[in-house]
């Protein structure tokens, strides 16, 4: 998949819509942000979604301008470990997208995921447009309809995104045994069914 350079950043204004030449012809590239605990368990589960044409490991949300691992996972810059998801909205839709994600989540943890804590993994949908965050929103109403625990996950306005480090990139199929041991250690995917069943 096609990678951006560690701490480029992307403008709110791209992260709704860009265009892509295949093929001689356009086709419509959009944009996602979503954080979910450790990026490389959401950029691993994004990836597996057809439609989707990239994913990007990075941080978001914070103050700090080219923010690294060690400052952002030490809290205080206000950043979270996210993911930009491009994807193809031909092949499958923003709100697709959204229900992918919520499977992917504890939506009761706002304080972060799984075994990971504190602000970085704090769990968050960023919007770039007004269509965004309406749909994130009724998405959000409607897991809230399902279950009786309040839904803790932000919509939030998108901001600068700065990729994270080459070496999270990708992180699941450049270490399977180690990034495998950490995600059934981290108790995310029994979490998961406890939630929403038999994936």
């Amino acid at each position: 998949m096609t990678r951006r350079a560690p701490g480029m950043v992307v403008g709110a204004f791209f992260l709704a819509l860009s265009a892509a030449t295949e093929g001689g012809g356009q086709r419509r590239v959009e944009t996602a942000v979503f954080a979910g605990g450790c990026f490389w368990c959401v950029e691993a589960d994004f990836d597996k979604v057809t439609g989707v044409l990239s994913t990007t490991s990075g941080y978001t949300g914070g103050s700090l301008a080219n923010p690294t691992y060690q400052q952002v996972s030490s809290g205080g810059t206000g950043h979270v470990e996210a993911v930009r998801v491009e994807f193809d909205p031909s092949v499958v839709t923003y709100d697709t997208l959204l229900d992918h994600y919520w499977k992917s989540v504890d939506p009761f943890n706002g304080r972060g995921q799984f075994c990971d804590t504190g602000e970085p993994y704090r769990p968050v949908i960023f919007v770039s447009t007004a269509d965004q965050r309406t749909r994130a929103e009724a998405s959000r109403q409607a897991v809230q309809a399902r279950f009786k625990e309040r839904i803790a996950v932000d919509v939030a306005a998108a901001g600068p995104f700065y990729a994270a480090e080459a070496y999270h990139q990708d992180y699941y199929k450049k270490n399977p045994i180690r990034y495998q041991y950490y995600r059934t250690s981290c108790g995310r995917d029994a979490r998961l069914k406890q939630l929403w069943g038999k994936p």
